[in-house]
């Protein structure tokens, strides 16, 4: 590694603190003195701000971890082909980059710190432009999928349906990026709720978030027939084709898509499997009928539904949950999935291991540290670990 990992550490902890003004003088440099590249992102800069400073923090975190480093920057190479970033763009945002990081350091700024920063951005793109090049050439940077049916299955969420234009090679328990001409240029994930169909169709359930540009217009706007885009699959919190262990599958909340396209997998090859589902009531389960007929039909198949009576709350939710999970006693010797949202995987797994869960075959998706205290500035705001799954998840590499 030619460059220094502790002078980037120490140089980085200058800047983090203004990481908002950071963020914005660097795209502000970037479109200046590259107008053409303003096309290439979406109109409203404010999540992109937040991806800037997530991919700094993280390529600052595995600067000492080289094989965490060479995964994520391989992720993060392959995943932006689908913004259209070509090998000519990498020079202009390292000139950016190096020039905000330059303006925020004041004193702190040294040619030393100069030339570690230009040093680790070379070997950075690079590897990235290597890794997107390595992609065979009948890999598209994106797929063109038609919505072929839309279920609403609540006021805020639904089941869509798509046929893409070509083969969608994908895994039961990944997840791909989704975008939208009604939210252009605005990328953000969701599992793929089915196992490999012979017709090549896919689901995906969509809630909507408050403010969320894409998962309103999906909810909201979006109509069968209409085209949307697709990335590249990502994710490897997938089934051990060659495991016959038990299987403990544990879903809350809009962990179930991943959870079903688990179970689909599962059946092609039965083994003793358990299924925790959590929900704040029974009517939030849309797939209430599906499970049922699947519990009816396999013989293999336990699923316990942790709903508590209406009116009760997420909290109440997820303590049944907790509570079912650890009246069971022993968990040995199960390969263990886990799926939902941010907060609630990390308080599962210390439960699992409690009982005797091994750690090594406990799998889900990479997420955030929830914090605690509530953010004062503007800067403390972009350096929180909040929930944005679309920044956390393995698109920014599971290392």
């Amino acid at each position: 590694m030619a460059f220094d990992p502790a002078v980037l550490r120490d140089s980085f902890a200058v800047v983090e603190r203004r990481a908002d003004h950071v963020a914005k003088y660097f795209y502000a440099h970037l479109f200046t003195h590259n107008p053409g590249v303003r096309a290439l992102f979406p109109e409203d800069m404010a999540d992109q701000r937040d991806r800037l400073f997530a991919a700094l923090t993280q390529l600052v975190l595995r600067l000492e971890h080289p094989e965490q480093l060479t995964s994520y920057l391989g992720a993060l190479g392959r995943d932006h082909r689908k913004f259209e970033a070509l090998e000519a763009h990498y020079p202009a945002v390292g000139a950016s980059l190096v020039a905000a990081l330059r303006h925020f350091s004041g004193q702190a700024w040294t040619n030393e710190v100069e030339k570690a920063w230009s040093e680790a951005y070379a070997v950075i793109s690079q590897a990235m432009i290597d890794s997107a090049a390595a992609v065979g050439h009948d890999v598209p940077p994106w797929w063109n999928a038609r919505v072929t049916e839309r279920r609403r299955v609540a006021s805020d969420a639904v089941v869509l349906t798509l046929a893409p234009d070509r083969p969608y090679p994908f895994t039961a328990g990944q997840y791909l990026s989704v975008c939208s001409a009604r939210a252009a240029r605005v990328w953000r994930p969701y599992s793929i709720a089915n196992a490999p169909r012979t017709d090549g169709t896919l689901d995906i359930h969509v809630r909507r978030i408050q403010g969320g540009q894409l998962s309103g217009a999906l909810v909201n706007d979006v109509t069968t027939g209409e085209w949307l885009r697709l990335g590249s699959p990502i994710g490897d919190a997938v089934l051990d084709r060659e495991s016959r262990s038990p299987l403990l599958l544990v879903a809350g909340g809009t962990g179930w898509a991943q959870t079903r396209a688990l179970l689909e997998q599962a059946a092609e090859t039965p083994r003793p499997t358990t299924v925790f589902v959590g929900a704040r009531s029974d009517a939030d389960i849309h797939d209430l009928d599906w499970i049922r007929a699947m519990v009816d039909r396999h013989s293999w198949l336990e699923v316990v539904l942790a709903a508590p009576a209406d009116g009760a709350g997420r909290k109440e939710a997820t303590e049944l949950m907790r509570a079912g999970l650890l009246d069971r006693g022993s968990w040995e010797g199960y390969d263990i999935h886990l799926s939902g949202p941010p907060d609630l995987v990390p308080s599962l797994v210390p439960l699992l291991l409690a009982r005797r869960a091994d750690p090594a075959r406990v799998r889900h998706d990479p997420v955030p540290v929830p914090s605690e205290t509530r953010p004062l500035t503007s800067s403390d705001w972009f350096l929180m670990r909040r929930d944005i799954p679309w920044i956390n998840r393995t698109e920014l590499g599971s290392g």
